[in-house]
Parts: structure tokens; sequence; C-alpha cells
């Protein structure tokens, strides 16, 4: 099992999940189309599934275009919101590509019908790999917009965070440093903090992923798997690991990047409602 790691948009990861043996293949959150097509020529390997983590445009716009490209491609994902959908998938249900083995994790909390896939191959020596979305980061954990502090709780701890501790972790985003920024603000001692900081800015400079993680790591850097520790629950001021969940959200939501100086002609077509049109078709 070979996974191709592929930035796209602004900050977003593809990936392209490959069976050595049979050279088919399986994407994960098949955003650009176009580029995915690329790869998958130059791999010489047959797209035969999507597997889609969430239904926002920059994980799934391109379900649509490949399924027409590539008649027979079946589409899985747990939310109705996905385009070109063809397979609705359930937590614990497994999924076989090949050599390839899939479990469905259902992850409600970004979204309400968010799914990560845990994949790993039998007899195999290599690592099994979580393909976490936008669920959680490295260093991080996504956005509640449509779930709650206790549906995260439960996703981090009760079901990613009990996968082996080898596991490598794939997400949906390239926000490591923001992240790991953040995480020394609430655990200004950690030394991982500090180590991995420094890694995933060397990394950023020579415009390089910094994924995968491991499920190891991220216990000893992450804060939001971090609720249970004691500098973790100083920072927040609570000991609930539901509330310093909470609370660590919050202040995760509101550390905005330093504040640029306005551009004076777009703030000027603002005043002047010239971007009105496009933000209502948003």
């Amino acid at each position: 099992m070979k996974v191709k790691v592929i930035s796209v948009l602004e900050d977003n990861y593809m990936y392209l999940v490959i069976e050595e043996s049979t050279r088919d293949a399986v994407a994960v959150d098949a955003a650009v189309p176009k580029r995915l097509l690329e790869i998958i020529r130059k791999e010489d390997v047959v797209l035969r599934a999507i597997l889609t983590t969430h239904h926002h445009w920059d994980h799934a716009r391109g379900n649509e275009e490949l399924a027409r490209l590539c008649p027979g491609l079946r589409v899985f994902g747990a939310d109705q919101r996905i385009g070109a959908l063809t397979d609705t998938v359930t937590h614990g249900q497994e999924l076989t590509f090949g050599a390839i083995r899939v479990r469905c994790l259902f992850t409600p909390c970004h979204t309400s019908g968010h799914m990560c896939y845990f994949m790993w191959e039998d007899d195999s020596p290599d690592a099994p790999a979580l393909f976490s979305g936008d669920t959680l980061f490295v260093g991080g954990c996504g956005q509640f917009f449509e779930g709650t502090a206790e549906q995260m709780y439960t996703n981090l701890t009760q079901i990613l965070g009990a996968l082996p501790k080898d596991t490598k972790v794939f997400c949906g985003h390239e926000c490591t440093v923001r992240n790991l920024k953040f995480a020394l603000k609430v655990e200004p001692e950690n030394e991982m903090v500090k180590e991995k900081l420094a890694w995933a800015k060397q990394r950023d400079e020579r415009e390089l992923p910094t994924v995968p993680s491991t499920l190891q790591e991220e216990f000893l850097y992450n804060p939001f798997l971090r609720v249970t520790e004691e500098p973790v629950q100083r920072f927040t001021g609570h000991t609930d690991p539901v509330e310093v969940l909470r609370m660590l959200r919050t202040e995760r939501d509101n550390f905005k990047k330093p504040k640029e100086r306005p551009n004076p002609p777009a703030m000027l077509a603002f005043d002047w409602g010239l971007f009105s049109p496009f933000l209502e078709k948003k």
C-alpha cells in the first residue's frame, strides 16, 4: 500500500492510495480532478473508488467530474450532501480494495456526516494509515461547525485515539505550523511542541508537507489529545475533559494571524459594495 500525498488548493491535501500488486487505486477527498488524473496516469494505476470524508467543497468538489470521466467509479461517504455518492457507509463498516482493508469511523462534529477512514493490509510490516479529514490535524483538530465538544471528545479519545499508536495520520489540511504555535501558547514548557514546531517551520519554508504524523506523536504535542494533562487544564481553567476541549477550541478559533495592513483599494471596494454580488453567491 503506497500513499501519494497531493497538495491542492490553498492548503488542502488529497490522497491516492495504491494497491501495488494490482495497480488499483483509491482516492481520498478528490477535490481537484485534473491534478488527481495527472498522478493516476503518471503512476499507471486504475482509480476504483473515492472515499470522501465530508461534503465541504474543498474535499468533495471533484466527485462529479471524476464519476463522469471514470464510468463505474464508486464514491463512498456518510453524508447525502456528498456529490456523486454511490455508497453510503456507516460506523465500523469495512471495505476491501484488493489487499487494502478499510474501516469506516464515524466522527460527527466538524460536519454532522464526517467519516474518517482507517486503512491497513493484513500481514504487512507497514503501519496502518488514518485519513482523518477535518477531524484530527497534526497538532490540532477541526472546528465544531455542525457538532459539539462532547462529540469531538468522543471522536478524539474513544474512536481515533483508540487506534494503534503507530498509525500514520494523514489529515485534510496543512495547518501544522499554526496549530503548533497555538500548542506552544497552551504548553510553553512542552519540549515536544518546540521540537515539532521547529521541524514544521523548516518543512513549510521548503514547501514540503508535514504529513503524516503518528498517533503516538500527536499525544505528545497536540493539546486536543492532551485534555487530561495538568498544563492544558491550567491553561483552560477547567479540569473536566470536555470543558477543557471546548475552551481549547474557543481559544484556537480566536488565535488569529497577525493583522496585516489593509489594502486600500480592497477596503474601498468593500465600502462601495463591489464584492456584494460575489458574497451573496457564496
